[in-house]
């Protein structure tokens, strides 16, 4: 009876996937400091990150790397074997690095019961990530296995100014519209400043505008305009003020990151299995167009098989019918061939060799004496 009960036991549920954190941004806004002060937090709540460095150029990690790409691919190397710059290098080293991304995403999954989030500090040239084949194969390949979520670390301290500001809006939105994922923006260094101005930017339009009157160059006029475009994004936008030194903020950005994960799973998800299951269609399509060519190609071998022979049954057969019948054996062949086991191999092979050897050389003397025949 015990045994009973525990063999009905229903089997334990699979551990959740990991929620994919891919933190971008701009030069200088504490992306690395983010990271660190995010590991520190999670690993003070008993729950330790996995995370994954992806700046080769970075000197000194402020935080313990699971995976670091300097591991992989020395950065100053590749500068030298390929006569590069500094950022020439960083590309060229995370396409490099792209090429083994398969191993990284065995060891995430390998991870997924120890680690309820996976951390990925990008290089600090943002462009290099957003706008490279690699950027684009790495976010593909953990956002369609991964709940993902895209963090733009933003420098407030730097964007008092409403033209610097709208700046970083657009880039934001361009990163948005390029990953195609939920979107955080992060605005760093609030011990310095606070993030309340850029908030009341976002919700109300004549505030900002109040702002650009007071800036006199052609540029306020531009920006004027695509604060109305932006208008839009902004509404759907999340939006935390965090001091990465100060560490505080952070429950805020968790709240914030929960929400963009069920956003991932109700909008992003299915979006990915559609393509995932269009892509399986048209390559299945294309697998079953290369068997009908080979089938087509294999009939037409066969019967000029059959045109040469006479009248041969085998030979006139199709593929299938023939596959068909040498797969259907007969009580006696059945009986010969497992009569087969006594047979010397090797004796039989000699003995067939030498008569279809001297018949070759036969064909090629006939071959031979008319070819001459017709030169004369």
């Amino acid at each position: 009876m015990a045994a009973a009960a525990g063999a009905a036991a229903p089997a334990p549920a699979p551990a959740p996937a990991p929620v994919c954190v891919l933190v971008l941004g701009m030069a200088g806004s504490g992306k690395t400091t983010f990271v660190q002060c995010l590991a520190a937090h999670l690993h003070g709540q008993r729950c330790p990150p996995y995370v994954i460095n992806l700046d080769p150029a970075v000197h000194n990690l402020p935080f313990p790397a699971n995976i670091d790409i300097r591991d992989t691919v020395k950065y100053k190397e590749v500068m030298k074997q390929y006569g590069l710059g500094p950022n020439g290098g960083i590309v060229t080293s995370l396409n490099l690095f792209a090429t083994r991304f398969d191993q990284v995403m065995k060891f995430i999954e390998k991870r997924q019961n120890a680690s309820k989030y996976v951390i990925i500090d990008t290089p600090g040239q943002i462009e290099v990530f957003t706008w490279s084949a690699s950027g684009t194969i790495i976010t593909e390949a953990l956002a369609s296995s991964f709940p993902s979520v895209v963090v733009y670390v933003m420098d407030t301290s730097r964007s008092t100014n409403p033209i610097t500001f709208m700046s970083n809006m657009l880039y934001a939105c361009s990163i948005l519209y390029r990953t195609k994922l939920p979107f955080i923006v992060v605005m760093n260094k609030t011990d310095i400043i606070d993030h309340s101005f850029a908030v009341e930017w976002m919700q109300d339009f004549e505030t900002f505008q109040d702002a650009l009157n007071q800036e006199t160059s052609y540029v306020s006029n531009l920006t004027r305009s695509m604060s109305l475009v932006l208008d839009e994004f902004y509404s759907s936008l999340k939006v935390v003020g965090v001091s990465a030194v100060l560490g505080t903020g952070l429950d805020e950005f968790f709240i914030q990151l929960s929400k963009a994960v069920d956003e991932y799973e109700r909008e992003y998800r299915p979006e990915y299995e559609r393509l995932r299951k269009t892509l399986e269609e048209a390559q299945e399509k294309q697998k079953r167009e290369q068997l009908e060519h080979l089938w087509k190609d294999m009939g037409s071998v066969c019967v000029q098989g059959s045109t040469l022979a006479g009248a041969d049954d085998a030979s006139a057969m199709g593929p299938s019918e023939l596959i068909l019948t040498r797969g259907t054996l007969s009580e006696e062949e059945e009986e010969r061939e497992s009569d087969t086991d006594d047979i010397d191999h090797e004796v039989t092979e000699e003995s067939h060799e030498e008569p279809a050897f001297r018949n070759f050389m036969q064909d090629m003397r006939m071959k031979c004496q008319r070819k001459s025949n017709l030169n004369e």
